[in-house]
């Protein structure tokens, strides 16, 4: 099963992991009835199912992906807002299975940016606060701030920012200044392409006020102005590749993943949502097949093969097919071989028949031949966090999202799980596109703040290595070099329905696992059951959904 050794998947690096041979005691967690039976309940049991977590020794950790938001301005396709409401399901009427969080600050919310950019009105709006930020620094009279446009209209042809500001006098009001306010005025002016402002601002003022080491966001503005810095040198593919070759050692990069992987839910959400559709859908097959689109480590498998062990008349034969990806190869330091011993020889202490497929290629190479399904197994289709890496009809004519979907609609499988950021990043012009990123990870990197210390340098590393890459591949990229194409779920819920499936019915139970892992993290993630999906947020803002679906 040796990894071929072309590993053609997106470049850079994805910001959540999941562990190697070593399970935590938050994410080991088996599918149980409500006594000590390890049986797994179909979801019209009235007892459901629970999760209930134990500890497995060794921890390994490796990349995954990044999550997100909600929709943005500028929506991906004119069906977009008849499929996916503009109510955040953490708003006090967006889901009555939501118990609102009493410890919420009233100062600090998270709601979709379309809330904040999506209509004239609200663009108008922002106009007038990035002219009200202009005439606090240049005075009522400047002539550099039209009263239509509320942008900076400087002669792209001759003159010199200097000639336009007085940037010693800006910088003394730094002290005053909405950072957020500053890197959206930049955004702004680089989609007018007027450079000579956006320079300006970048060198003279955004560098003073950024620090990896600051408030959540100077660390997020420090990595969107590379970003911008990266676009306007037209280097943004040479940087994110050059940040792809300076990944750090495997051993190194594990120490980061596993920072992350404690402090932040977001994969964990994935496995034990995803866990409890698959087992609650496979409870009376004897033989099952899982094709996993992006296996890393395949630690999610042995959580399941915990679940199954115990499964009363015992358990069911299970075949797993593992697609690669070239940045969990090289965590792993090696091909999908590892990952199939390791499932096999945990297989086999739990007393579960077993047998590892390798697909040692990325996921948009992937053709039916490479999956070698069998006639009498139930089949399961993962997609954790990937399908937002797959070209789409805007960026290639093989569009490759849709492809994956008509190509897993032909193997009839039983159930298909989707777990992705909520997020509107895929065709979102630049401005939108900027904005969105602005909004989700100053949610993320708030997130992560509650949990290390500013000064941890463990933390720092953790985001620089890890993080960095998505931001600056959204602002500084397009075309084929902008991997990171994140789609809200409408968007997703649409392309699974012209593909030929139906959304797959989500239990009581599998929110309540959800709920349970969630305990052990701040309380500012929240969890909400709405139009077929689950939400996984942080305050009011949608970071992840969940969802599974059935053929028609």
């Amino acid at each position: 099963m040796q990894t071929s050794k072309k590993h053609a998947t997106s470049p850079g690096v994805y910001l959540y992991h999941q562990p190697v041979e070593g399970i935590d005691p938050y994410t080991s967690y088996q599918i149980l009835q409500s006594n000590s039976c390890h049986d797994v309940h179909d979801c019209s049991s009235s007892q459901g199912t629970i999760a209930s977590f134990e500890t497995i020794k060794e921890q390994y950790f490796t990349l995954e992906s990044s999550p997100a938001t909600i929709g943005l301005i500028g929506c991906d396709s004119p069906s977009y807002a008849s499929v996916s409401s503009n109510r955040s399901p953490f708003s006090p009427q967006g889901s009555q299975s939501y118990n609102s969080d009493q410890h919420q600050s009233s100062n600090n919310t998270y709601g979709s940016p379309i809330s904040v950019y999506s209509s004239a009105d609200d663009d108008y709006e922002l106009k007038h606060k990035l002219r009200e930020l202009e005439i606090s620094l240049l005075g009522p009279e400047s002539d550099i701030v039209d009263s239509c446009h509320c942008c900076f209209k400087g002669d792209h042809q001759g003159g010199s920012p200097i000639d336009k500001y007085n940037w010693v006098h800006i910088v003394e009001m730094i002290p005053k200044l909405d950072l957020k306010e500053v890197l959206v005025l930049c955004a702004r002016a680089v989609s007018d392409e007027d450079f000579q402002t956006v320079i300006g601002w970048m060198d003279n003022v955004l560098v003073k006020m950024v620090s990896v080491a600051g408030e959540p966001i100077q660390r997020l503005g420090a990595y969107m102005l590379e970003g911008l810095r990266a676009r306007l040198e037209s280097s943004g593919s040479l940087i994110y590749k050059a940040l792809k070759c300076e990944q750090p050692t495997s051993k190194d990069l594990m120490t980061y993943m596993h920072i992350l992987y404690q402090i932040c839910p977001y994969w964990k959400f994935a496995y034990i949502s995803t866990n409890v559709v698959i087992g609650e859908a496979m409870q009376n097959e004897p033989r099952i097949h899982i094709i996993d689109f992006q296996i890393a480590q395949g630690t999610q498998w042995m959580l399941l093969m915990q679940a199954f062990a115990c499964r009363p008349g015992g358990p069911p034969f299970i075949r797993v097919t593992g697609v690669d990806d070239s940045q969990s190869f090289h965590a792993r330091g090696g091909g999908l071989d590892i990952v199939g011993k390791r499932l096999s020889d945990y297989a086999k202490s739990c007393g579960v028949p077993f047998e590892f497929h390798s697909a040692a290629m990325c996921g948009s190479e992937v053709e039916l031949k490479n999956l070698v399904v069998r006639p009498g197994e139930a089949l399961a289709v993962n997609f954790p966090y990937v399908l937002h890496h797959m070209p789409d009809e805007s960026v290639s004519t093989e569009n490759h999202r849709d492809r994956l979907l008509r190509l897993v609609k032909n193997l009839s499988p039983k159930v298909v799980t989707l777990v992705e950021q909520e997020s509107n990043t895929n065709t979102s012009p630049f401005f939108q596109r900027f904005v969105e990123t602005l909004d989700y990870y100053t949610a993320m990197f708030e997130s992560i703040d509650v949990a290390r210390h500013r000064d941890d340098k463990q933390r720092i590393s953790a985001e620089q290595h890890c993080v960095a890459r998505d931001i600056v591949n959204m602002i500084a990229c397009e075309g084929a070099e902008r991997v990171e194409r994140h789609e809200p779920f409408g968007k997703w819920r649409s392309r699974f329905s012209m593909a030929g499936f139906a959304p797959y019915p989500l239990s009581s139970s599998v929110t309540g696992a959800v709920r349970n892992m969630l305990n052990e993290f701040n309380e500012n993630y929240r969890v909400a059951h709405k139009d077929d999906a689950l939400y996984l947020g942080w305050k009011n803002r949608p970071m992840s959904t969940s969802s599974a679906w059935r053929c028609y």
